[in-house]
């Protein structure tokens, strides 16, 4: 009796047999050694697959760099006008370049190219206007000795930005530095006429008749330096006190209460031009608006 069931000892009935390649082996079901490729057994050195070689990397050729600027770029750029505006000068015949007028939009120019702006040889660096609450311990002077205020605002751009006026270490508030060359000739022209807003500190009580005498005019070095505004800081000391003038000089301001007889403590300039130090902490800084910089290019 078969004890072990079914029809297993059928060869027949026997499952059919694969090589070890998954191929179903037909001589070997026949009883036949196979000469059959798919059996040959697997040796380390059988390459059945030839090496894939990487392409050598081909070295992309150098970017050519681009040193061209829209000519309505260009211009904006000088600080005349907009862009816009540029665009319509220039469809007006009203912008030369090296010479002959340019009327086509888009047009580019080379930094070396000479361009002529109604009349005017434009410079095509980007104007910056920065303006500083400087601290103490700072100045505008060219001393080994004093740290530089220049410093506190370097990183604000990669050109180099001049102050408009100067500053001693004392002396703290609002310094405006830009590369604008005919803005900083006119706030230190000594015709310009914006005013200057300091809040001085005194060594002692600023006596009211002293007052009257700043308001009607003091002279230093036989000149009379003009007050616009001279009061007592509200709810301060009488030693507080606001002064507004025209002059850029911050030293006449100091020699103002030293000729009556006072010691400045304290001179902080709080309005420049219409400028104030909202929202600049002492040291820190921040570009004008454009709005800004067209009032200043408006003063007289």
């Amino acid at each position: 009796m078969n004890t072990r069931g079914g029809n297993n000892g059928n060869r027949n009935n026997r499952k059919p047999s694969f090589s070890k390649g998954g191929s179903y082996d037909k001589n070997k079901q026949d009883g036949k050694s196979s000469a059959s490729k798919y059996n040959k057994p697997f040796k380390k050195d059988d390459k059945p697959f030839k090496k894939w070689d990487k392409p050598a990397k081909t070295e992309k050729p150098a970017a050519v760099k681009d040193d061209t600027i829209r000519l309505n770029k260009y211009i904006s750029n000088s600080g005349v006008c907009s862009r816009r505006d540029a665009d319509l000068y220039i469809q007006s015949g009203n912008v030369t370049v090296n010479g002959e007028v340019v009327t086509e939009m888009g047009y580019k120019v080379k930094p070396n190219d000479r361009v002529v702006f109604d009349g005017v040889l434009l410079n095509p660096e980007k104007k910056v206007y920065v303006l500083l609450n400087k601290p103490k311990g700072f100045s505008t002077a060219d001393d080994e000795n004093v740290s530089s205020a220049y410093d506190l605002i370097r990183n604000a751009s990669t050109s180099v930005l001049k102050p408009v006026g100067r500053m001693d270490k004392s002396t703290i508030g609002l310094l405006l530095f830009t590369n604008d060359n005919e803005m900083i000739q006119k706030f230190t022209n000594a015709a310009q006429h914006s005013s200057k807003l300091y809040q001085v500190s005194l060594d002692k009580n600023l006596k009211y008749e002293d007052l009257e005498k700043i308001q009607t005019g003091v002279y230093i070095n036989e000149h009379k330096v003009w007050v616009e505004e001279v009061s007592y800081v509200e709810n301060q000391p009488k030693s507080e006190v606001g002064i507004k003038v025209k002059t850029s000089n911050v030293k006449v301001v100091r020699a103002v209460f030293e000729k009556l007889g006072y010691n400045v403590i304290k001179l902080d300039r709080v309005m420049f031009a219409g400028l104030t130090k909202w929202g600049i902490a002492r040291g820190q800084w921040r570009f004008l608006t454009e709005q800004e910089v067209i009032n200043l290019k408006n003063l007289k």
